[in-house]
């Protein structure tokens, strides 16, 4: 017996209607179904695959900023997507943590509205021994994108750089 993949998971909110704005508007989620009496919404980015993904529900007790879950993590399809988040964070404002290489990964850290952190990243094809997180700029070409990433890879420094 063995879990085969994560299949969904779900935050309490207080704020139903910016949170359900801000994961469909910002980062392309699909309402697959909601109820407005119970304050539930279920998300998905593939809801010819998986009915959700995501689900959002009212009740949140703990205040914002107190730790809740470690991250929420988004994979994507190619480099520019990354970019896209990038660019669109910046002009909406969402807080970014941290842009980064995981030597497997290329990825933005972010926030949501009520302080939940969240990432957009894009696999890499390569096998590097974890925790590696490493800085990066976003505000270069793609090609200058992996080759600093590559150049963090073997740059002598110390491999996971912490941000609070």
């Amino acid at each position: 017996m063995a879990i085969a993949e994560l299949g969904h998971t779900g935050l309490w909110v207080y704020d139903l209607p910016l949170m359900k704005d801000f994961y469909t508007r910002l980062l392309g989620l699909r309402v697959t179904d909601e109820d407005e009496e119970l304050g539930i919404v279920f998300l998905s980015s593939r809801p010819q695959v998986e009915h959700h993904e995501f689900v959002l529900q009212t009740g949140r007790t703990a205040a914002v900023g107190d730790k809740q879950q470690h991250q929420i993590s988004w994979r994507v399809e190619s480099l520019e997507d990354v970019l896209e988040f990038h660019c669109q964070f910046r002009r909406e404002g969402v807080p970014v943590q941290q842009e980064v290489t995981h030597g497997n990964a290329i990825g933005i850290y972010f926030f949501d509205p009520e302080g939940n952190r969240n990432e957009v990243y894009l696999r890499i094809d390569r096998d590097v021994r974890q925790p590696f997180r490493k800085s990066l700029d976003l505000d270069q070409e793609p090609e200058l994108i992996y080759a600093q990433a590559e150049a963090l890879l073997n740059d002598g420094t110390v491999a996971y750089q912490p941000v609070q």
